[in-house]
Order: structure tokens, then C-alpha cells, then sequence
């Protein structure tokens, strides 16, 4: 049962108490061309996926000289982050780590125990709520939390997170920035874009499962796709039409994965007419592999072929309404968690678009791999950890 809340907002006068350090938590990935292979078979792992396979992903990365962009990025947003923090008074620890390559999660927990942290709030860099944006990195934290568990009389780490951010304002508004700035980098001579929103394709039966936690992952795209295609057509003073499209899928051809691929839906919008398009990766929040290579390497070249002008639109990388907003998204945690501790109803969250928040504390059943099918691993920040 969801604790009731209250239509008072959130005060910032309490700062972050209960909360003694932030654990920025992110997916990780590799710093050089020895990695690449290593940090596939971690994020692949008990997926039986063979190492010929794994190799063509790698290519991916070698194109890039075998180096993410996601790490520098990563730190990016956590300077960004503490400094938004001190602004506003608030010097905590911000700590980083990642489900599948160095810093490791349990790295940055022992980091935030070591300086002393007793509880600590978690913010994941992924804005939607499925089996892979949010369970997966609840199941990593608990194992975690396991490895670095104290011995003797010494109290365990206790981590809570952030809820799931897609519909908050900051991040809302920061693509709103991002397409809006995209549609005034067109060609004055191009036809007025039509507007492809692209996030990770997932399999279908994850799709299904993650309808538990409120809305789809898919309906949570479209939720805030019409949101940000509204706001920033009324800034540009036209309307603008829009799609889903999904790219980076990696299971095998049999199994069905959420379409059309952002390369496929450019050639049917090329071949009904289409002439120019903005395309915006509302389903990430910073320029990782998935949007270097899947859109400004391979979508941006189909685009070229097809004669079709193509301009990419910013994640919110480290934008300043979405810095500001990932604050108040910690402020709102703590303000939880202090009416949770004190039994009294719970702050009022802001949102923006047609969905309601998400929870912070996952109920039985959330987000699981496949519908029906629990992934037999515990995760943390649930209300029943192993279902």
C-alpha cells in the first residue's frame, strides 16, 4: 500500500537528512580496447550469449578506439551535480560507481562508508522504469551491499534511490532545450523536420512486465515524448510532429524486441515523403555508445542515403534543468524518507505530462526480466525483495 501524501511540496530547509552521501549509479563501460571484451561478458552475463557474438559488438567500441564516452560523461554530471549542491548549501559525499565495469558499485559503497556514510541515496542515470532501468541495478545493489556488509557490531549501509525521473520537470525541460536548439540547427533550406525520439529497444516480454510498475516502458516514452514534442512546438511557434523509434537491440532474431528500429522508420518515413528530421534521444540521458554509434554513427549515414537532411538533438547531458532537477529529485527522496521515518504523509512530487510519479520504494512483482518470471536475485529498494 502506497503511504499517502500530502499537496504540500517538498521543503528544502531540511536538506538531505537522513541521506549522508549520494551513490551516482550508472551502467559502466570500458576505459580502453582490453576492456571492451571483459566488460561485454560482465553486462552479458548468464545470458549464454557465445564470444563470436560479443565480438561484433565490440566493434561498436573499437570504432572509438575501445573507450566509452560514458565514463567522462559520468563524471561530468557529478561535478555538475556537486556543485549544484554546494550552491544550495548542501555538502554531502557524491560517490560514483556502475553495475559492469570499474568504478564498481561496491567500490563507491565502501568509498561512501569510508567516509563515514550510514545511509545513502541512490541516483540512477536511467529516467524509465523496466526490468534493465531500474531492477537490475536494484539487484546489483543488493549484491553489493552483501560484499561490503560490515562484520561484528558494525552497522550495515543502508542505500535508498531516487524514483524513476522521466516525467520530472528538469528532465523534461532539458530535452525540450535540446530539440528546440536541434530544430534552429536545421538548413534553412530543409522542409520543417518531422521529430523521431529514439530510446533502447527492449524485448517484448520485458515490455509486458514492466506495466507493473504503473505504465510500460514504452507508454512511459510516449508520455513524455508528446510532452516534450507539445512544449517545444510552442516555443517554435509550430507544431510538431513526432514517433518512437528504438534502436541497439541485441537479442537473437527470433525473439521479438520493441520496433521500429530508428533506421527502418527513417526509410519508411523517407519513403512516404519525409525529407528532413530531428532526432532526439530522449530514452538516455547522456552521449554513451548507444547514441554515438546507433544514431550519429548508423542512423545519421542511413539518413545521408536515403537523401534526408538529419540533425541529432542533445541528451540532457549535464543541461542545467536537468542538473537542477536531479537536486530536487534528491531533496524530494530525503523529504520521503523523513515522513516514511516519521509516519506522516508524504510530500507532494512534481510532474509533468499525463503519468503519475513513480514509486522510490518497488512493491512485489515490479519490473521484472519477463512477465511473470522473477530473475531469482533479490533487489534492493522493494517492499519484498525477491519477488
Amino acid at each position: 500500500m502506497t503511504p499517502p501524501t500530502t499537496d504540500q511540496p517538498v521543503d528544502p530547509s531540511a536538506g538531505l537528512a537522513p541521506y549522508d552521501a549520494v551513490l551516482l549509479f550508472s551502467f559502466g563501460g570500458p576505459n580502453g580496447p582490453d576492456d571492451v571484451m571483459p566488460f561485454l561478458r560482465n553486462v552479458t552475463a548468464g545470458k549464454n550469449i557465445p564470444d563470436e557474438r560479443l565480438a561484433e559488438v565490440a566493434e561498436h567500441y573499437h570504432h572509438f578506439g575501445g573507450r566509452s564516452p560514458i565514463n567522462e560523461q559520468n563524471l561530468a554530471l557529478r561535478a555538475a551535480l556537486e556543485a549544484e549542491l554546494r550552491r544550495r548549501g548542501l555538502d554531502l559525499p557524491v560517490v560514483w560507481g556502475n553495475r559492469n565495469w570499474e568504478p564498481y558499485t561496491r567500490d563507491a559503497l565502501a568509498e561512501a562508508r569510508a567516509l563515514g556514510a550510514q545511509r545513502v541515496v541512490a541516483l540512477v542515470t536511467s529516467a524509465y522504469s523496466s526490468y534493465s532501468g531500474c531492477r537490475q541495478y536494484r539487484e546489483n545493489l543488493w549484491t553489493a551491499l552483501e560484499e561490503i556488509s560490515p562484520t561484528g557490531d558494525g552497522e550495515p549501509l543502508v542505500v535508498d534511490k531516487v524514483r524513476s525521473y522521466f516525467n520530472h520537470p528538469g528532465f523534461v525541460r532539458a530535452n525540450v532545450d535540446a530539440v528546440v536548439e536541434a530544430y534552429a540547427g536545421v538548413p534553412a533550406d530543409a522542409a520543417w523536420p518531422r521529430l523521431v525520439f529514439v530510446t533502447h529497444s527492449i524485448p517484448d516480454t520485458m515490455e509486458a512486465a514492466s506495466v507493473v510498475a504503473g505504465a510500460s516502458y514504452r507508454e512511459q516514452h510516449l508520455d513524455v515524448a508528446e510532452t516534450v514534442a507539445t512544449a517545444a512546438g510552442q516555443r517554435l511557434g509550430r507544431p510538431v510532429e513526432w514517433d518512437l523509434a528504438y534502436c541497439s537491440r541485441s537479442g537473437p532474431p527470433s525473439q521479438p524486441w520493441l520496433e521500429p528500429d530508428v533506421n527502418d522508420h527513417l526509410t519508411a518515413l523517407a519513403a512516404a515523403g519525409t525529407t528532413s528530421v530531428v532526432l532526439s534521444p530522449i530514452g538516455f540521458v547522456s552521449d554513451h555508445m548507444e547514441v554515438a554509434f546507433d544514431l550519429d554513427t548508423e542512423a545519421l549515414a542511413t539518413a545521408q542515403e536515403l537523401d534526408m537532411t538529419a540533425v541529432r538533438a542533445d541528451s540532457v547531458g549535464v543541461r542545467e534543468p536537468f542538473v537542477r532537477g536531479l537536486a530536487d529529485l534528491l531533496l524530494e527522496r530525503a523529504a520521503i524518507a523523513r515522513a516514511d521515518d516519521a509516519g506522516v504523509p508524504r510530500p507532494a512530487q512534481a510532474t509533468e505530462g499525463g503519468l503519475p510519479p513513480f514509486r522510490s520504494v518497488c512493491f512485489p512483482g515490479c519490473c521484472r526480466m519477463r512477465d511473470g518470471v522473477d530473475s531469482g536475485r533479490p533487489a534492493a529498494c522493494s517492499t519484498d525483495p525477491w519477488s
